[in-house]
């Protein structure tokens, strides 16, 4: 059976079969909305996210089931920054025409296994035919306790700035991908299959370490400078410091521009955020427990010293927060 024999409703039908439930998910798939409950006490999370096909993906590179384990963990990263749990998602596909029943259920099978690892479900969505390229939108939501939330804009002079896991490889991978060379699997796993560092940002925020908190997505510069705009401070930022893996050194041996692919690449889904100096002692704790590297890359300062980098040999910089932008004139596709 194709597609379009199969139809919209169908298909739907198809998805409803496959998707878990859970008793917080009063009404769920196949009625105009879904009814859902949060624990008491807890305040909701949402958060979207567009991937569209040659700007933020090309199918070329991906398969289909990767990509829709990617399309849930973007999304469940922003929750993850936020201190909370992703509990509901939601999907909306725009599918151009050459793309078969086979193709959309290899991308579902990834899509609901990344949301099950993550204790999420698909409660709705929508799907319709797109005359151009493959259009994914994924609605994500989660929760968290009130006094456990964690936003952007609590940074304060003398926090210490903090960055989970490595950076970079990501942005190495499609740098590589986009001159016909092949990535490493593990460049290629950073880029593709992302994690979303949720057990992280539950632990940073149950334990209220961090005064401020984001995710990398757009770039460390990039990102850093909505945090610090938004908690109206700057930053000094040690260029050594940046935590990167093995196989990035490695490609920064052979071309140290590519130090700028770590810094404004983007893609890590890696949890940047800023804790006052006495957390020291449990943010290693914790490191050891989650068996996840928390890497200290900064200072917060005072807001008029604006975004500072040293460098190894000890000069400053003062680089624009700069990262991937949709709009920019001449900015270029992220691919993947």
């Amino acid at each position: 059976m194709n597609l379009a024999a199969l139809g919209e409703f169908g298909f739907i039908e198809r998805i409803r079969r496959r998707a878990a439930s859970v008793p917080a998910v009063r009404v769920a798939i196949g009625d105009d909305c879904a009814a859902l409950s949060l624990p008491a006490g807890e305040l909701l999370l949402t958060t979207t996210d567009l991937l569209i096909e040659d700007v933020h993906f090309r199918r070329a590179f991906t398969d289909l089931k990767t990509l829709g384990r990617k399309s849930v963990a973007v999304n469940v990263s922003d929750i993850a920054a936020m201190g909370g749990v992703p509990r509901y998602l939601y999907l909306g596909l725009g599918v151009p025409a050459d793309l078969g029943l086979e193709d959309l259920d290899a991308f579902i099978d990834g899509f609901l296994e990344s949301a099950a690892a993550y204790g999420a479900v698909l409660a709705g969505g929508d799907t319709c035919r797109s005359p151009g390229p493959l259009l994914i939108s994924v609605t994500a939501e989660g929760s968290v306790a009130e006094g456990e939330l964690v936003r952007r804009s609590g940074a304060v002079v003398g926090d210490g700035i903090y960055l989970s896991g490595t950076v970079g490889d990501s942005a190495l991978a499609l740098h590589l991908l986009q001159r016909g060379e092949v990535p490493a699997p593990a460049l290629a796993a950073r880029h593709h299959d992302p994690t979303a560092r949720t057990l992280l940002g539950r632990a940073l925020a149950e334990a209220k370490l961090p005064s401020a908190m984001i995710d990398v997505s757009d770039g460390v510069l990039a990102d850093l400078g909505h945090l610090l705009e938004a908690s109206g401070v700057g930053a000094l930022l040690e260029e050594e410091a940046l935590p990167l893996s093995a196989l990035f050194r490695e490609g920064l041996s052979a071309d140290p521009s590519r130090i700028e692919l770590a810094w404004s690449g983007g893609e890590d889904y890696e949890l940047l955020f800023t804790a006052p100096a006495g957390q020291k002692e449990a943010l290693c704790a914790l490191a050891r427990r989650l068996d996840l590297p928390l890497t200290r890359i900064g200072t917060v300062t005072a807001n008029a010293e604006g975004l500072s980098v040293r460098t190894g040999d000890g000069r400053l910089l003062h680089p624009a927060p700069a990262g991937f932008n949709h709009f920019a004139s001449g900015g270029q596709p992220s691919g993947n």
